[in-house]
């Protein structure tokens, strides 16, 4: 009996795949830091039963149509919006993703982010191997404390509770938006909810957490960015498209805020003269919220065990959707 054929979008360790090889055929795409091409996708696709691709990787309609024997796209991110999903469900294809596994490293990651804006630190790290520190002056790259600060956190699913909790360490104030209350995340974290506009207009730090989707898509507007403080501080390490790039660039450049910290942006990778990565008061990162040897393993390991349970005529550990 033939084996089922799985391909992977990206070189992943062999001890991690190695349990697919007991049940499928497998073929990675050989490279860790290139993306395979989208023909190439396709061409993989016409055959497979499963594919396993990383959350950069489009899985749209005509990577979708081409897989006539395709069961499981079995993503390796918590965000899915790389996939057509309602495309994915009409063709009886089961979506997975990979939640929970990479909540506290991400949440470490964006208050890194807000700290590291905040003092300042690439900016300083860059003055020192410049050449450029000469004497002490009181206001050096003086920078914002972050501590009895009130943070605003728009998206407070299980990644923005766990940025909260973090910032409760700070003995910050602590405001979110949310499509739904959490009544867990004010009772067990201080947390107070506010309207949107609201939130921006009374946080000195506004961290973006929210998923992308329609609704979502560049909510951080002009008019979003101009309801903030003039002494704000925005932070995105949810996905670029949440934000229209060319306000938040005018919005820093006028001095409507104070200052970005982005691990995200609207079309990756971006190169080192992106109009934001250019400015002094942005610190931007190439989307490493969830990178840590750990939890990227993790996150390998769930997406391998969704395509064997698929596989195996299992329920998936955790799916997206529920195709009939």
């Amino acid at each position: 009996m033939t084996k089922p054929y799985v391909f992977i979008t990206r070189k992943l360790p062999e001890d991690v795949v190695a349990p697919l090889l007991a049940i499928a055929e497998v073929e990675m795409w050989p490279h860790e830091d290139v993306a395979v091409p989208r023909d190439v996708l396709v061409e993989k696709t016409k055959r497979a039963t499963a594919i396993l691709p990383m959350v950069s990787d489009p899985i749209d309609e005509g990577v979708l149509s081409a897989g006539s024997a395709l069961k499981v796209v079995a993503n390796m991110g918590v965000g899915y919006d790389n996939i057509d999903v309602p495309a994915a469900t009409q063709r009886g294809i089961v979506v997975c993703n990979t939640p929970d596994v990479l909540t506290d490293t991400t949440a470490d990651l964006t208050f890194a982010l807000l700290l590291a804006t905040a003092r300042r630190l690439v900016e300083a790290a860059d003055f020192l191997k410049e050449g450029k520190w000469k004497s002490w002056s009181p206001f050096l790259l003086a920078g914002a404390d972050v501590h009895h600060k009130t943070i605003g956190i728009v998206g407070m699913g299980n990644i923005g509770q766990a940025v909260a909790k973090r910032a409760k360490g700070f003995d910050m104030n602590v405001l979110y938006h949310n499509r739904s209350r959490r009544p867990e995340a004010e009772e067990k974290l201080g947390a107070v909810y506010r309207p949107f506009f609201d939130l921006l207009a009374e946080s000195d730090f506004v961290v973006c957490l929210t998923p992308l989707t329609p609704e979502t898509r560049h909510l951080f507007n002009r008019e979003a960015f101009r309801q903030m403080k003039p002494t704000a501080i925005f932070i995105n390490a949810a996905r670029g498209a949440v934000v229209d790039e060319q306000a938040l660039y005018e919005a820093l450049v006028r001095g409507e805020i104070a200052a970005a910290g982005l691990d995200v942006f609207e079309k990756e990778p971006v190169a080192a003269d992106h109009p934001l990565v250019s400015l002094p008061n942005v610190v931007a990162l190439p989307h490493i919220g969830s990178a840590t040897y750990e939890t990227r393993r993790a996150m390998m390991t769930l997406a391998r065990d969704n395509i064997i349970a698929v596989l195996e005529g299992r329920s998936p550990l955790t799916p997206v959707n529920q195709p009939s």
